[in-house]
């Protein structure tokens, strides 16, 4: 078995350490405040900005997992250092480098989204992802490391809470059959990627020499507006049909000047005001994982919002 390093801890990076794990590898999981060990996983309390600290960390490692993420509103400070120092650890150690990726490079596009199309984004949060992969291809392509990057669209399914836009403000009132809200156009056909076929791909990425080298897609079920997962949801629920509200702009204008966040969201307002709708058929005609059949991640997602107690199920 091998040893794998995951930088970060959130929904992906502990999803990805836990199925590393359960395929009986050494798996040492780099945040900055470490955890108590789990049953095959390792955690160590390190800056992963640190390379010199990443890579002591990372001898003998087979790959690098890249899953933390910078706090949203300090995306552009932060993630040119973050990316470098996993870069030159790859470097040092000779571990494949798989990049946890999303779509905001792209920018606006009309039609499905394909890893050929080119990184356009326009906004600050799209230019940041879309230049710190570039600097990390051309790192691959100069011979200095191995590298890959893994694309989702947005979280969903267990252990996605407030980052998720089907999490922790939707599910509960959801579960006790209340309306809930939703950023731009409810009716809007959108991607969903399940947080296991998140890491099952860049598991599978790490360990395939012809995914290295550029970026692809998730494998990603056919798209889902937000009223239609929530009926479906609801449905699996066992509860009535939940009213799905739209959230006017002029109320997240105002909500913006309170919520860091919400004031970043305005960059990628268009994901959801619009269909956005990823084609990741070039991932399945060439590697094994497949997407998780949108029932069962229905079901498997409200099994688990319904044990947390926070959701009073």
């Amino acid at each position: 078995m091998s040893l794998y390093i995951v930088v970060g801890y959130g929904p992906a990076g502990a999803a990805t350490a836990r199925l590393l794990a359960g395929q009986g590898h050494t798996v040492r999981v780099v945040t900055r405040s470490g955890r108590a060990p789990e049953p095959g996983i390792e955690h160590v309390a390190a800056d992963a900005t640190d390379a010199a600290r990443l890579a002591e960390t990372a001898r003998g490692a087979t790959a690098i997992f890249g899953c933390a993420a910078p706090p949203y509103h300090r995306w552009t400070k932060e993630w040119p250092p973050l990316v470098a120092a996993l870069a030159e650890a790859a470097e040092a150690t000779g571990a494949v480098l798989v990049m946890l990726g999303n779509l905001y490079g792209y920018g606006p596009v009309d039609g499905p989204l394909t890893e050929d199309l080119p990184l356009a984004a326009t906004g600050p949060k799209g230019r940041v992802r879309a230049a710190v992969w570039e600097r990390v291809r051309s790192l691959h392509e100069q011979g200095r490391i191995r590298a890959v990057e893994v694309r989702a669209s947005d979280f969903f399914g267990p252990g996605v809470t407030d980052g998720g836009h089907l999490a922790g403000r939707f599910m509960p009132p959801l579960l006790r059959g209340k309306a809930v809200t939703a950023l731009g156009d409810p009716d809007a056909p959108h991607s969903w990627s399940y947080l296991p076929d998140v890491a099952a791909a860049l598991v599978e990425a790490a360990g395939e020499e012809r995914a290295w080298g550029r970026a692809w897609h998730v494998p990603t079920e056919p798209p889902l507006s937000v009223r239609e997962m929530a009926d479906r949801l609801a449905a699996a629920a066992g509860t009535a049909p939940v009213t799905v509200r739209a959230t006017p702009p002029a109320v997240l204008a105002v909500a913006s000047l309170f919520s860091p966040l919400l004031r970043e969201l305005k960059e990628i307002r268009y994901q959801f005001d619009r269909p956005f709708v990823v084609d990741s058929s070039a991932y399945r005609s060439a590697f094994a994982v497949r997407s998780t059949p949108v029932d069962e991640q229905v079901e498997a997602t409200v099994a688990w919002w319904r044990e947390r107690p926070a959701t009073g199920g």
